[in-house]
C-alpha cells in the first residue's frame, strides 16, 4: 500500500504499455515492486524545487525510474561553474535556462514522463498553487528563506517534504511531514543569523557529493511512492564524504512548533526574506561601490588608497587583483588595526557577498571612507582582464 492516498486509488488505471515493462523489466521482477508498484510510479507527481545539484541526481533517477509527473521550479541558467556538480547539464547547455537543459536530459532518459516546467522563482504568493496538485514536494534549494517556505507549505498542504542539503564534504537528507512527524522548524524553530551559514558559492561543495544526498532523496520519494521500506522520518541521515560515514539522528516532533504543534499559530505563508533577515537594506545601510573599470581607472591614476582582498588564501591562488591585501573575512575583527580608517579602502572578494558583510564591519567600526568592489573578481575579469579566470 502506498504512503500516499491519492496513488493509491488512481495506480490501477495506470497501463503500461510493453515498451514500459521492457524498459523497466528489472523493477517489475523485484517482489516489492513489481507491476503495481511500477503502476504507482506512473501515476505519481513529484515536484522538485531546484535543479542544481541536487536536483540534477534525482531528477535523472526519478525520471529513469518512470514517475508518471515531475514537476520543476527553477529560474536560474545553466553557468560553467554548475557544471562540476550539476550533471543533468551539459557544456552546450551553459547560459541556457536550467528547466530548458534538465528537460532536453530528461526526455532522452525516459520519453514515457510527462514534465511541467515552471520558470519561476517560488514565492509565497504561488507556493500553495504549485504545490497542491502534486503528491510529493523534493527540495533542492540551497536558502534558508525557500527551505522555510518549501516546509510551510508543505505542512498547511500536508505533503511530505524530501529534504536534502549539502555543503563542502557534508550532506543530509530527511523526510518532513508535519501531519506524520516533524517538520523542518522542529529541526530548526529560527534561521541562523544572516551570513552566519556560508553558502556553496562562498564555501564551495564537493562536485559527487550532490550525487550521494540526490540519490537518497530520490529513493525516499520511491518508497514513498511504491509504499515500502522504513522511511527517513524522524530521522535525519547525515554523511561525512571525507570520514566516508553515515550517521543517524533521530528527529522529535517539537509541541511547541508554531506550524505543525497543537497550537500552531502560523495559518498561512508569510515573507520569508524578511523572517531570515535578508529582507532589502534601508538606504542608509545601502553599500557604496565601485565599478571595475572605475577601480582600473584609480589604479592606472595612482591615486592613494587600499584595496582589500577579503577572500580565503587559497582563492588567491586561483585568481588575484593587483596590488590587493589579503584580509580573510574572517580575519577582520582581529586585523582591523592594520587598516587606516583615514584613507580610502575598496574592498573586495569572488562576487560581492563577502566584501559586502566586510563593509558592515568596517562601516559599524567607524570607517567611513570604504566601497565595495560591484561584481568583485568577477567583474574584474569581465569588464578589465579577461587573463583574470572566473571559478
Amino acid at each position: 500500500m502506498s504512503y500516499l492516498p491519492r496513488i493509491q486509488s488512481a495506480y490501477s488505471k495506470a497501463a503500461l504499455s510493453n515498451d514500459e515493462i521492457k524498459r523497466y523489466g528489472r523493477h517489475l521482477i523485484m517482489p516489492e515492486v513489481t507491476m503495481e508498484g511500477q503502476k504507482k510510479l506512473k501515476a505519481a507527481k513529484v515536484l522538485t524545487i531546484g535543479t542544481g545539484g541536487l536536483g540534477s541526481p534525482l531528477l535523472a533517477y526519478l525520471t529513469a525510474a518512470g514517475v508518471g509527473k515531475i514537476g520543476l521550479v527553477d529560474y536560474d541558467t545553466v553557468d560553467y561553474s554548475n557544471l562540476h556538480r550539476q550533471i543533468i547539464h551539459k557544456t552546450s547547455s551553459v547560459g541556457k535556462p536550467k528547466i530548458v537543459s534538465a528537460v532536453e536530459t530528461m526526455k532522452e532518459l525516459n520519453p514515457y514522463v510527462e514534465v511541467e516546467t515552471y520558470q519561476i522563482a517560488l514565492r509565497s504568493d504561488n507556493a500553495l498553487e504549485l504545490f497542491k496538485d502534486y503528491d510529493i514536494i523534493i527540495d533542492g534549494t540551497d536558502n534558508f528563506p525557500t527551505r522555510y517556505l518549501v516546509n510551510d507549505a508543505c505542512v498547511l498542504l500536508d505533503k511530505p517534504n524530501v529534504y536534502g542539503s549539502i555543503f563542502r564534504f557534508d550532506g543530509m537528507s530527511t523526510i518532513f511531514w508535519g501531519s506524520r512527524g516533524p517538520c523542518y522548524r522542529c529541526l530548526y524553530p529560527e534561521p541562523p543569523p544572516p551570513g552566519m551559514v556560508p553558502s556553496c558559492a562562498e564555501g564551495g561543495v564537493l562536485g559527487v557529493l550532490p550525487g550521494v544526498i540526490g540519490v537518497i532523496q530520490a529513493i525516499e520519494a520511491v518508497k514513498l511512492i511504491i509504499g515500502q521500506g522504513d522511511l527517513l522520518m524522524g530521522r535525519l541521515l547525515m554523511f561525512d564524504a571525507l570520514k566516508m560515514k553515515f550517521k543517524e539522528l533521530k528527529l522529535r516532533k517539537d509541541p511547541k512548533c508554531p506550524i505543525c504543534g497543537p497550537n500552531a499559530s502560523i495559518k498561512a505563508l508569510i515573507d520569508y526574506d524578511q523572517f531570515c533577515g535578508v529582507s532589502h537594506a534601508p538606504k542608509s545601510e545601502i553599500v557604496p561601490e565601485i565599478s571595475a573599470i572605475d577601480l582600473k581607472k584609480m589604479i592606472d591614476d595612482k591615486v592613494d588608497f587600499d584595496l582589500i582582498d577579503v577572500r580565503e588564501k587559497h582563492e588567491v591562488e586561483i585568481a588575484q587583483l593587483p596590488n590587493a591585501k589579503l584580509i580573510p573575512l574572517g580575519e577582520l575583527a582581529q586585523r582591523m588595526h592594520e587598516l587606516d580608517s583615514a584613507r580610502e579602502i575598496v574592498i573586495a572578494c569572488k562576487n560581492n557577498d563577502r566584501s559586502a558583510k566586510a563593509w558592515k564591519q568596517l562601516h559599524n567600526s567607524g570607517f567611513r571612507k570604504i566601497r565595495n568592489l560591484a561584481g568583485g573578481i568577477e567583474a574584474w575579469s569581465e569588464d578589465v582582464d579577461p587573463s583574470v579566470p572566473l571559478y
